[in-house]
């Protein structure tokens, strides 16, 4: 089967990190026979300013088109292009993976934890208006939403071994909002007996991700405090360059890597672009699954093989003590993939 697969490369270094994903995606094809057809999309900073619009309906309509989405980092209209996504396309679970890497300068070598992030409600739908001199932005949480972001990460927890789910609330404050998340995360956990349940306040929880990392496995929260918390927790790891995410749905996904543009960055080629090839990685085990194609899903565990190989080895960016550059780096990872024994 052949994937069609939307690519926008972003903004600021998107373009270094979509070239050296690239070279990673390249070695998947040739080493497993994957048929991978990427059409490359404009979105974004430069193309506001080029085209007058951040997400022209040409690109939303080639991701329709598509069987999956990745994309680079954007800039200042992020708001204009993955916040639209993931409403349009409806990718209610934001899944971001922490995990810690071989080489990399991490708080201890034994983290490995998953925030599982409502992604279409809360804060961040953007109702927001202002009254005299008054501002008001409304917090909307629903059932059906606290329903289906709960059960994706009870089943997300069964395939992993600690088995164990955290719901991060605030309920003794927010009663109606968080009260409602919480006890709806309450009622879908009695219907997994073989998965451990717990809850914690969202500022217990930021202070405990220093304290005790180990201890998390999936972290189910809201819109705002999993974009929050997620980000906290990726500086356990070595910075946000470690850190994929994917945004999704029932039917479709779309997968990135969970930092900005790093305007500052451009040109000298010495971004991480672990998160944007870990993101990829991703989205080959997501068509795997959705496609029922298991190549596919062994394509996804040579990324992450790759990646995990070539850290081992210092093979990285001088952040990590390394000496390559951004391009340099992913086709190392590229070429511990053409070495594996299949």
């Amino acid at each position: 089967m052949k994937y069609k697969i939307a690519l926008i490369p972003g903004d600021g270094i998107g373009p270094e990190l979509t070239e050296t994903t690239m070279h990673v995606m390249n070695a998947v094809q040739k080493k497993f026979g994957l048929k991978l057809e990427f059409t490359e999309l404009e979105a974004g900073d430069a193309c506001l300013e080029k085209r007058g619009v951040a997400l022209p309906d040409e690109t939303v309509k080639a991701i329709k088109n598509s069987h999956v989405c990745i994309k680079g980092p954007v800039g200042e209209t992020a708001a204009d292009v993955i916040v639209k996504l993931r409403m349009m396309f409806d990718l209610y679970a934001n899944i971001r993976p922490i995990k810690a890497y071989p080489n990399v300068p991490c708080l201890r070598n034994d983290i490995d934890m998953v925030f599982v992030r409502e992604n279409t409600e809360g804060l961040y739908k953007g109702f927001e208006f202002t009254f005299n001199d008054t501002a008001v932005g409304m917090r909307v949480i629903t059932r059906k939403g606290c329903e289906r972001i709960a059960r994706k990460a009870f089943n997300l927890a069964l395939t992993r071994k600690k088995r164990r789910v955290t719901a991060v609330h605030k309920a003794n404050v927010m009663r109606v909002t968080c009260g409602l998340f919480a006890e709806v995360c309450r009622q879908i956990a009695k219907e997994y007996p073989n998965v451990t349940f717990n809850e914690q306040y969202v500022d217990a929880a930021s202070m405990r991700l220093i304290k005790e990392p180990q201890n998390y496995d999936v972290i189910v929260t809201t819109n705002m405090f999993g974009d929050i918390l997620s980000d906290e927790a990726a500086q356990l790891i070595g910075g946000l360059g470690m850190a994929p995410g994917g945004n999704i749905g029932d039917k479709f996904a779309l997968f990135e890597p969970v930092h900005g543009s790093a305007p500052t960055r451009v040109g000298k080629h010495t971004a991480n672009p672990c998160s944007m090839i870990l993101a990829s990685k991703m989205m080959l085990e997501w068509l795997g699954e959705h496609y029922g194609d298991p190549v596919c899903v062994k394509a996804a565990e040579a990324v992450e093989t790759g990646v995990t190989e070539a850290l081992r080895k210092g093979l990285t960016i001088p952040d990590f003590g390394g000496k390559l550059k951004t391009v340099e780096m992913g086709e190392a990872i590229a070429a511990e993939i053409l070495q594996l024994k299949l």
